[in-house]
């Protein structure tokens, strides 16, 4: 189902007033269809996210007992000083 579609059954619910019930449910229905119809087209990674997946790759293969989030912010703390950043910023 379409946005139209919606759009067109909540006129119809404000047209019929009390009398709608049917129409109300109709259209939570369809909206709920339309929802999961519409799917979010992912944007591809950025530079900090490539990179941050390759380095925490890497850390966790040297240092495979150390915390996640321990990990995480050494790998984030590199982000700054790393070639691909500078890349990224032109």
């Amino acid at each position: 189902m379409s946005i139209d579609e919606v759009i067109r059954l909540l006129q119809e619910i404000k047209d019929l007033g009390d009398s709608g019930k049917e129409t109300v449910s109709k259209a939570k229905s369809t909206v709920k269809k339309a929802k999961s119809v519409a799917k979010k087209v992912k944007r591809a990674p950025s530079a900090y996210n490539k990179y941050m997946a390759k380095t925490l790759k890497q850390l966790k293969k040297k240092h495979p007992r150390s915390n996640h989030q321990v990990l995480f912010k050494r790998a984030a703390k590199s982000w700054k000083r790393s070639a691909e950043r500078k890349r990224s910023l032109k």
